[in-house]
């Protein structure tokens, strides 16, 4: 792999076949490698070949490969500097005679093309040091056609007199980054017993998948004593014991619970604080409302597989056997209980009322709202917790439609 000093070792091989071709055959000539606006500058009134290096550019094709005598699979290391070099040749005739610096341009195109691929032995002879000669790429030399008006432009930058010229690209230069690789220790086993991957007949994954999580009636969320559908694919377990795992950013730890029935393709939970079913303290009726994620734990093979976290909303349910209108005030409760911390607003038809909680610990999930001021009717009622709203739709029927229970009647005498 090449160093720093490969632009270096190209010029200098140019150089060097080009000098040895224009003496084989005119007998005298020089090579020099400077600016066109400098070329002549040191009084040179002999043959001469110009190269200069107008411009470099990024390999697309090796600009993100790793080295593969270098970085092995598996391994992270820094991609090379890869390099396209692009190079002006212009000749010069003694004492200026423009037919003798056709000859000499003839002369110079001519040794690019019999040698269109570097050797390694000639880059070698040019600069030892540079290791060009050693890159698993080989150096490729390939003329390129500018346009007139890319040729004008060209020549503006040098600030001098026009002369006819050949344009190359030479490719690709890699110049080997300093950085270490980082190379992991080898995988000692693949697969159970070393056996190496498993096949399968089909693009479905073996492991546990959950696609959807599915509150009835097509519901945003669900709510104590109803049944929350969950479906993918294998969610069956070899033991005939499935568990689902709930979690929650106010749980310490998460909540797991094993199912009694279900299908490969789809388990139901009943979302109630049903005795024996859930673990001792930990019934749905005390866990908060807010958004839930919920896996799917399995055993295969004697080992146990978890399935990806998809999430659902435990929404809240006004009790309306404890709603009560006393004095300018609506108390109500909800299950499950409001915690302490969230947010709690109630929507009565379009206002929105923030609530007042009752001082004894006992009443804690007691709310009352100050409604002085409402005019008397019948309005719908939403109570939003932590940006989750209870249910006002209902969308059992063939049509949505509102639910009439989710009113209240404010009469006159308020």
């Amino acid at each position: 792999m090449s160093n720093s000093l490969a632009i270096a070792a190209v010029t200098q091989t140019l150089r060097n076949l080009i000098f040895r071709g224009i003496a084989s055959e005119l007998g005298s000539g020089s090579v020099t490698a400077r600016p066109p606006d400098k070329a002549r500058d040191n009084g040179d009134s002999g043959n001469q070949i110009n190269i200069f290096l107008y411009q470099t550019s990024p390999n697309a094709a090796w600009r993100n490969q790793d080295l593969r005598n270098r970085v092995k699979p598996g391994e992270t290391g820094q991609p090379p500097l890869a390099l396209n070099l692009y190079y002006l040749i212009t000749a010069y005739g003694q004492d200026n005679e423009d037919i003798l610096s056709h000859r000499l341009l003839g002369t110079a195109m001519r040794v690019l093309h019999d040698h269109c691929i570097l050797n390694p032995g000639e880059i070698k002879n040019a600069l030892e040091t540079s290791d060009l000669q050693n890159q698993i790429e080989r150096v490729r030399i390939t003329p390129i056609t500018l346009s007139l008006e890319e040729l004008s432009k060209l020549w503006s930058c040098f600030q001098t007199q026009y002369r006819i010229s050949a344009a190359y690209e030479v490719s690709v230069i890699l110049i080997e980054s300093d950085r270490p690789v980082k190379a992991p220790l080898p995988v000692l086993t693949r697969g159970s017993e070393d056996q190496g991957i498993i096949a399968q007949t089909n693009l479905t994954p073996p492991f546990p998948t959950l696609e959807t999580v599915e509150p009835p009636d097509r519901q945003p969320g669900v709510r104590l004593g109803e049944v929350l559908t969950l479906r993918g694919h294998h969610l069956d377990s070899e033991d005939n014991k499935v568990y689902v795992i709930f979690m929650q950013a106010r749980f310490a730890e998460s909540i797991k619970v094993e199912l009694s029935a279900g299908t490969a393709t789809e388990l139901k939970i009943f979302i109630s604080d049903q005795a024996g079913i859930w673990p001792p303290g930990k019934e749905p009726s005390s866990w908060p409302i807010g958004i839930y994620t919920i896996a799917v734990q399995v055993k295969r093979d004697e080992k146990e597989y978890t399935s990806n976290a998809l999430p659902f909303s435990l929404v809240p349910r006004i009790n309306l056997d404890n709603l009560a209108l006393d004095k300018n005030l609506l108390t109500l409760t909800s299950q499950p209980p409001v915690q302490s911390g969230q947010k709690v607003v109630l929507l009565l038809g379009d206002r929105e009322l923030f609530p007042q909680f009752d001082e004894d610990p006992n009443l804690a999930n007691k709310m009352k709202f100050n409604i002085k001021g409402i005019p008397a009717g019948e309005y719908f009622l939403r109570l939003r917790v932590d940006g989750i709203d209870s249910l006002l739709i209902d969308r059992s029927k063939t049509l949505p439609v509102f639910d009439k229970s989710q009113k209240v009647k404010i009469p006159e005498s308020l």
